[in-house]
């Protein structure tokens, strides 16, 4: 029997500066430190990008003990890391790097993309990693957006993208560290869909753009780039497009674990901090230059 989640939080996604970008985030925000395992969602644009205006260009930069993980919405961007990996991301792609032990990467919309210009718009998620995984080796994982599995509502006026964890027996082709859900939709005018959850999981949605209904007429989201959270109860989320929107839908096991983060190391110990600090320095997490 399908039960709907009850709502924890609904927030709305400010501005931030993160050095000269200017983008939103609806995690962390007052009140709300992580939805576990969660522990940031930026989203950012659409920006339009020319030859004249680039501001998203992230030079290398490390990261140690989570999952930084880019969903691409508009545009283009060029991934490359201390791995070795160098990929374009497209509108529709997927970049899910596991940080493990250390890694250093970069991203900017790729040369091409700002030569002609265009809307750059997508979400970054930091999704963090259980004590016994976050010094395992680290990878990348690339997905374009004709590999990810698809499930459509009755009418078709809903588009789930699966892209990690599973939906309607459709599995999702990233493999994870720990249980996670993470899903984009598309949803038409009045198109709905309910969503599976499993009851012990943290969840939220995310609003980028358009209207929605939320578990019938309990809440109404009145406009975009607002987040919600739920409660562990219940297995289930519903939503209406009152117009065209689009959607992001996460959900993951919580680890119920310390988390203790300094920029963009993220541990369970201020001892484990300054060693990410000291490899860091030492070259140990590579080099990309």
């Amino acid at each position: 029997m399908k039960t709907f989640k009850s709502i924890q939080h609904i927030v709305p996604s400010p501005f931030v500066n993160m050095g000269p970008i200017k983008l939103r985030q609806p995690l962390p925000i007052q009140g709300i430190e992580n939805v576990d395992p969660f522990l940031l969602l930026h989203h950012y644009g659409p920006y339009a990008i020319s030859e004249f205006n680039n501001p998203f260009d992230l030079g290398p930069h490390p990261h140690r003990g989570f999952e930084p993980i880019t969903l691409l919405f508009k545009g283009e961007q060029f991934h490359r890391d201390s791995l070795g990996n160098e990929m374009v991301v497209k509108a529709g792609g997927v970049q899910w790097t596991t940080a493990g032990r250390g890694i250093i990467h970069a991203e900017a919309p790729s040369k091409e993309f700002v030569k002609k210009g265009g809307d750059l718009e997508g979400i970054q998620l930091w999704l963090n990693l259980p004590s016994t995984h976050k010094m395992i080796p680290a990878n990348y994982q690339h997905l374009e957006d004709v590999q990810i599995p698809k499930v459509f509502s009755v009418d078709e006026k809903v588009q789930l993208n699966i892209i990690a964890g599973n939906q309607s027996n459709k599995i999702g082709l990233i493999e994870t560290q720990t249980a996670v859900n993470v899903f984009s939709a598309i949803a038409q005018e009045n198109g709905e869909m309910i969503i599976d959850i499993p009851e012990n999981h943290q969840s939220l949605i995310y609003l980028l753009g358009g209207k929605i209904l939320v578990n019938g007429k309990e809440i109404l989201i009145k406009g975009a780039n607002q987040m919600i959270t739920f409660h562990q109860d219940g297995n289930s989320i519903h939503f209406k497009a009152l117009k065209q929107s689009t959607i992001l839908i996460l959900s993951g096991e919580p680890i119920n674990e310390k988390v203790t983060q300094y920029g963009p190391f993220v541990m369970n110990t201020q001892t484990e901090i300054l060693e990410a600090m000291r490899d860091y320095n030492q070259g140990k997490m590579g080099y990309l230059y």
